[in-house]
């Protein structure tokens, strides 16, 4: 199973995980300072990564719809009325087994939903600080923690790319996954402007 995503793991699991991970990275790199740290995205970055390069498509693969012109589904997620067998899988498939979004990344909606390290509010949105988007100390205790992204056990609405449900942390479910993120050390990125 080496190729699919990995679930069963609560959100205080994977965050777990990306302390592991950062400590393994800073073995490897001791002559360098290290200012790469391994963590889980929030809920603004989790988003923008799903819509790949899209301002104003719902779905990460560009389009309005669930299925692309000859009928066939876009993600592994529940069909109609539960139809599972319909998309190729009944429950977790292969993490490449979709197309990725313009970004490169496989399975932005569907297959599992991932953890965000953002805690759930009906109003986070209103209430993030756009200074300092990371969690506080607050923030941290909150026991519901944002999922996003829709699973194969959801319907196609939670594969919106604006969709949001939560989970408790403390919570292990087998359509939950995880992925990690680094932030760029800065003065290392080089962005050019995007024109279409």
């Amino acid at each position: 199973f080496d190729d699919y995503p990995v679930v069963g793991v609560s959100w205080k699991q994977a965050t777990a995980f990306c302390h592991w991970r950062t400590k393994l990275w800073n073995q490897f790199k001791q002559d360098e300072p290290n200012t790469e740290v391994f963590r889980l995205p929030s809920e603004v970055e989790w988003e923008y990564a799903a819509r790949g390069g899209h301002d104003i498509s719902p779905y990460p693969w560009g389009g309005p719809y669930i299925r692309n012109a000859k009928g066939c589904l876009l993600a592994n997620f529940k069909p109609g009325r539960g139809n599972y067998p319909e998309d190729g899988g009944l429950h977790t498939v292969k993490a490449d087994a979709y197309f990725p979004n313009d970004y490169g990344l496989y399975n932005m909606a569907g297959n599992v939903a991932e953890w965000t390290e953002s805690p759930y509010n009906n109003s986070t949105y209103q209430f993030a600080s756009t200074l300092n988007p990371y969690l506080s100390n607050e923030a941290y205790k909150e026991p519901r923690k944002s999922v996003r992204g829709g699973s194969w056990k959801d319907i196609g609405y939670l594969l919106m790319t604006g969709a949001r449900d939560y989970e408790r942390k403390d919570s292990a479910r087998s359509y939950i996954g995880f992925r990690t993120v680094q932030d760029i050390p800065e003065g290392t990125a080089k962005f050019k402007k995007r024109t279409n």
